[in-house]
């Protein structure tokens, strides 16, 4: 069968932005370094008064059928993935496809539609679904459209409050993909846990330590998992490793835990031993304590090195730039790592056709999951035609004042009524309430 992957992508930010060290450190009264460095987080977008998940999803959507010359009835399958539904029938998939009817010719009535839910890691897995339903042959020639959409808000004043996001990830799923094609093999790390939860809620409950120890646990396994089938994973494997990334600190820890993996019984560890000591090993320790103290430091003087510092800033850190502006994008954010990892290689014209990619999601409650996709010859052509840079670039700089606004505005449990900071053009918009309390949108020339 012909290989199946990414065929072309679609970002669409929300059209705000608030700046962490110049606005939200000084109202905190906190170091800006705090936030630049220790999370890793420059901004974070949020949607204006008519922007939601629906519209950045269909925005995004919209811009990757135009881009690709789709129509309606080219499209067998639309899946929206997300954490932050207004509806716990009707799927988002449903909005999208609507607002799409209103522009295109034809309709998506024999398109198959849903959505899911697993915290972040529902993104990955709907195009999981999408591959394997194209693997399947059940999609008749038809190509699928996987949407991850998602507003990350926090209660204010809560410690997560800085790592907010809004915005959408629009992927095109299809047969001999222009971008990356997926592997068949996968790993997995999955476990009943309470890190993270929403239990009739807009605001997550969070646990921010176990969250940190969580994440790092799930990857662990995904990545012994997805060494049981595809092989050990060795540094020189993979161009770029695009981690799902709440905010680049976390991206930190994860990828010095993985560079500690595949570097064990190597010989990348024996040079690091002449000047750090090789890894503790659990057998030579008395008890657990004793192992974790020493595993502590070696971690430590890891992150030291010349040789995991130069692997951090050719392989994790080009897949942060974009993140770093946006924040949190929850079931987006591994597939905004994607897009700036690419989007570095292209500026730099490095030639990545038939390279790989080692691509590690996560979603709290909680599970991981680790696969490999390979760089297609057209690639370049896909990441030229997008524009992150303009969308970033446009948005509107929000004021404290005008920022507390914001967040009351979305804020499920608030009627706040708020005129636009910007000016909708060529775009879905929320348009009001219908007649059963659903929401409406329309499209803005």
């Amino acid at each position: 069968m012909n290989s199946v992957g990414i065929d072309a992508v679609e970002l669409w930010t929300g059209n705000l932005k608030l700046d962490l060290a110049e606005t939200f450190a000084v109202e905190k009264g906190k170091d800006p370094e705090y936030f630049t460095k220790g999370l890793g987080l420059r901004a974070s977008s949020f949607p204006d008064s008519y922007e939601d998940i629906v519209t950045m999803g269909a925005n995004a959507a919209k811009r990757l059928m135009d881009r690709k010359g789709l129509e309606p009835e080219d499209v067998g399958r639309i899946d929206v993935a997300t954490e932050s539904s207004f509806d716990n029938s009707k799927p988002l998939s449903t909005y999208i496809a609507g607002c799409l009817e209103q522009v295109y010719d034809g309709d998506f009535h024999h398109a198959n539609k849903g959505e899911r839910k697993f915290a972040c890691i529902a993104g990955t897995q709907s195009i999981d679904d999408a591959y394997n339903w194209i693997r399947a042959g059940r999609n008749r020639g038809r190509k699928a459209i996987v949407v991850a959409t998602d507003t990350a808000l926090y209660e204010r004043d809560d410690s997560g409050e800085a790592t907010q996001g809004a915005g959408a990830v629009a992927l095109l799923i299809d047969e001999d993909p222009d971008l990356v094609e997926l592997s068949t093999e996968q790993g997995y790390g999955s476990a009943d846990e309470t890190d993270f939860l929403k239990p009739q809620q807009q605001f997550p409950s969070v646990d921010g330590k176990r969250s940190v120890q969580v994440y790092l646990a799930r990857m662990r396994e995904a990545l012994e998992d997805y060494e049981s089938v595809a092989g050990d994973v060795h540094l020189d494997d993979f161009a770029y490793a695009p981690y799902h990334t709440p905010y680049p600190g976390m991206v930190r820890k994860a990828a010095a835990l993985a560079y500690r993996h595949v570097t064990r019984d190597t010989a990348v560890e024996d040079e690091l031993a002449e000047t750090i000591g090789r890894q503790p090993r659990r057998e030579e320790f008395e008890d657990d304590a004793a192992y974790q103290d020493a595993v502590k430091d070696y971690m430590d003087a890891l992150k030291g090195t010349d040789q995991y510092t130069t692997w951090y800033a050719d392989t994790v850190e080009p897949t942060l730039s974009i993140s770093r502006d946006v924040g949190n994008w929850y079931t987006a954010s591994v597939h905004v790592a994607r897009i700036a990892a690419l989007k570095e290689a292209y500026e730099d014209d490095r030639d990545l056709a038939g390279e790989n990619l080692l691509v590690a999601s996560y979603g709290s409650g909680a599970q991981a999951e680790i696969h490999a996709e390979t760089v297609q010859p057209a690639w370049r052509e896909e990441i030229a035609s997008l524009n992150v840079d303009e969308q970033l670039a446009s948005r509107y700089d929000l004021s404290w004042s005008e920022y507390e606004e914001v967040h009351d505005r979305h804020n499920h449990e608030k009627d706040k009524d708020l005129e636009e900071f910007t000016t909708p053009s060529g775009e879905f918009v929320f348009d009001g309430w219908g007649r059963m309390g659903e929401r409406k949108y329309t499209y803005v020339e």
